[in-house]
């Protein structure tokens, strides 16, 4: 299957021969049609799965053929894309410059946290669609610089991560004043009860695609775990980072105080490292990721939300230097590599507080995380047994308990319900798994 199999048309293939692209991802091979007929859908992809595209390309197809709304005077928006984060509202946007590029056709991006001067200037000039955040969206419709009544087509990104962020009021009232008679699409990487309830307001007689088992890792992932001490994770780290296969790594805290000290330790320790997270400005959360891209960071310290939008061509590793208490975040964070086919290594560092998160996680993805034991910095069978005293103690003393905790289980091997899965020989903690990534993801 290529892209000329899916009836694009030339200048549309021509922007994607330019980029590189020749083979479309499932989610764009199976969703692309079914949008060019017109048909509302609901999609459900993880993270990296080329779904900015499926979107993207048959917008500007359908908008480019319908030459006479396009030429009928002054730009109107015609189509509207509300996605959670600014981070990934610029990429969507990007995306939209780039297919686009021979269409004819503008697009703008709007969001918080900076002057909305050149957003509004943009808007007065006149575009065909519009990439927004919910926030901003709402405050620049009260102020009349946004008017939604010619909206022909209507795509709610991330609607999973609209929820977390608790955005589903906001939603709401954007759907308000939209036109009756559009096109939507709906695309999210779980599909909650609630998830589904938002959609049914949204979409009449939906196709649906799902292209991957909801909460699974991508086989092109290469995944270990390190058990370690809390406080022995920064020099595990900086042992890691002294293998040069590692050429950049998105690392994952759950705090932005977290982020924030992991970045300044590498910083001091000499390796190229910044921080990104919602207390960031845009403008320096926008400086380090375009420094990451381009290889002048090696290491970007993220949380959950500011990294949702990061899309960066072969990267190689990520890391959880802390694992996350939802078990779904996991799988987002490492689809950050392996992106559309290509390879990557996820590496995750587990302390004893933490098994039952990881607990949690093998049981969601239904395997096991190979163990890496031959390290620097390992945990005794006394750390395992500390942690298990600690969550035994906070059950009895009606501690959130919350997720299936170690407990007893600390320190065993066994299958993916074990905090401690079966080990596995890597090479002594050698991280060198086959070749980096070199197909380029969309």
């Amino acid at each position: 299957m290529t892209f000329e199999n899916l009836n694009l048309i030339e200048p549309i293939l021509k922007a994607l021969k330019t980029e590189g692209y020749t083979q479309p991802t499932p989610i764009q091979e199976k969703s692309i049609p079914l949008i060019l007929q017109k048909r509302d859908l609901l999609g459900c992809a993880q993270t990296g799965t080329g779904k900015t595209a499926a979107f993207s390309i048959p917008i500007l197809q359908l908008l480019s053929e319908n030459k006479a709304q396009q030429d009928r005077g002054p730009r109107k928006i015609r189509a509207m894309i509300l996605t959670p984060t600014r981070e990934l509202a610029l990429q969507i946007a990007d995306s939209l410059t780039s297919y686009g590029r021979h269409t004819g056709l503008k697009n703008t991006v709007i969001f918080g946290g900076v002057s909305q001067r050149a957003q509004t200037d943009a808007l007065r000039a006149g575009v065909d669609i519009l990439v927004a955040t919910p926030g901003r969206l709402l405050d620049l419709m009260a102020q009349k610089y946004v008017h939604l009544n010619n909206i022909e087509m209507f795509v709610l990104d991330e609607a999973d991560r609209m929820l977390d962020m608790g955005f589903v009021n906001d939603v709401r009232k954007v759907l308000k004043v939209l036109p009756e008679k559009k096109q939507s699409l709906f695309f999210s990487a779980t599909m909650a009860p609630e998830i589904l309830k938002l959609a049914n307001t949204i979409l009449v007689d939906p196709a649906q695609v799902e292209v991957t088992p909801v909460s699974s890792t991508a086989n092109t992932i290469k995944q270990a775990v390190y058990y370690v001490k809390k406080s022995d994770k920064k020099n595990l780290l900086l042992h890691l980072l002294k293998d040069g296969e590692i050429d950049r790594a998105l690392v994952f805290t759950r705090t932005k105080h977290g982020a924030d000290r992991v970045a300044k330790d590498m910083s001091k320790a000499g390796v190229q490292a910044e921080a990104i997270h919602g207390n960031k400005s845009q403008n320096a959360r926008v400086r380090a990721l375009d420094n990451f891209k381009k290889s002048q960071t090696r290491v970007l310290v993220a949380t959950d939300i500011a990294a949702r939008g990061i899309d960066v061509d072969d990267l190689s590793h990520v890391i959880n230097y802390e694992l996350p208490n939802e078990p779904e975040t996991y799988v987002h964070r490492i689809g950050r590599t392996g992106r559309a086919g290509a390879s990557g290594v996820a590496l995750s560092f587990c302390d004893a507080e933490e098994t039952s998160y990881l607990v949690s996680i093998q049981k969601l993805i239904s395997k096991s995380v190979p163990v890496i034991d031959n390290h620097p910095y390992p945990m005794t069978a006394k750390d395992f047994a500390e942690a298990a005293s600690t969550v035994a103690q906070k059950k009895r003393g009606g501690g959130n308990g919350g997720r299936r905790t170690g407990g007893s289980n600390a320190g065993r091997s066994g299958g993916a319900g074990s905090p401690r899965p079966a080990s596995s020989n890597n090479g002594g903690g050698n991280t060198r798994w086959g070749n980096k990534p070199k197909v380029r993801s969309i």
